[in-house]
């Protein structure tokens, strides 16, 4: 295993979005589900993104990012559709110290964003490494269509439940508390 699949907090951090295309819309649309402050650059948006930017959910500027524009970034995108111009947006990215993902290019990508199954709070990722996105794909949609609508109330209700068992020893007597849950 190359990457580590980890769930990364992004309350308050920047992410940037460096492309204005279908693939810069498809990492948009995941990242307003968080509670980051997300600026996309991109000299032609998608009508979408205009939206996104008029509503507030995001800062959106049509230009090509600029060394600057990346001080503080936790990660960029890198979503182009210039192989050339994604690696001068990745290496002014990791020189401003932010994680870098290049779309469609493991082999330049600091990160991988896998597939995702939405429950919220529960957040089931599929990831290949990059070698089958179409085998996480499917997966995916297999996932989505098993996993029930409700997972996500329960787990709402499940987390109502942990000071009591932040009560009990630990080891086996909360193993059967929420096992019985």
């Amino acid at each position: 295993m190359r990457h580590l699949p980890i769930s990364l907090d992004l309350r308050g951090k920047t992410v940037i979005v460096a492309g204005g295309g279908e693939a810069a819309l498809a990492k948009l649309r995941l990242l307003l589900k968080t509670e980051a402050r997300i600026v996309v650059f991109a000299d032609d948006a998608l009508p979408e993104m205009e939206r996104c930017a008029a509503e507030g959910r995001m800062r959106l500027y049509r230009r090509p990012v600029a060394a600057a524009d990346l001080v503080g970034a936790t990660l960029v995108y890198a979503a182009g559709t210039d192989p050339s111009e994604q690696d001068r947006v990745v290496d002014l990215g990791r020189a401003a110290g932010a994680l870098c993902n290049a779309v469609d290019s493991r082999e330049s990508s600091d990160f991988l964003t896998p597939a995702l199954v939405d429950r919220d709070p529960v957040t089931v990722a599929i990831a290949t490494e990059g070698s089958a996105p179409v085998l996480a794909r499917r997966i995916k949609a297999d996932l989505e269509a098993t996993l029930d609508g409700d997972l996500g109330p329960l787990a709402r209700i499940a987390e109502e439940f942990r000071p009591q068992a932040a009560r009990l020893p630990r080891g086996m007597p909360r193993r059967r508390f929420w096992s019985r849950f």
